[in-house]
């Protein structure tokens, strides 16, 4: 359908189902003005975020699973 035919098939409707259709556009304007912010944050890089990185010079974890391990078995007494 065109935009020519639809404004035609709109004109053409009694004014009950004029509101109706006015309505249903409101109800898609906000629905899909609600999925933008979602769309937007699945495509967010965190490349610039100031946290990636951060423990980049932190020695005692490079071996991240060590450090747990160390960790737990500080804290806890035991290794698990």
């Amino acid at each position: 359908m065109t935009h020519q035919q639809f404004l035609q098939a709109y004109r053409s409707l009694p004014d009950e189902a004029k509101r109706q259709v006015a309505d249903f556009v409101a109800f898609l304007q906000q629905k899909y003005q609600a999925d933008q912010p979602e769309q937007e944050q699945l495509g967010k890089r965190f490349d610039n975020e100031p946290f990636i990185g951060m423990w980049q010079d932190r020695l005692e974890l490079e071996d991240s699973t060590a450090w747990v391990r160390q960790a737990r078995q500080t804290e806890w007494g035991s290794n698990s």
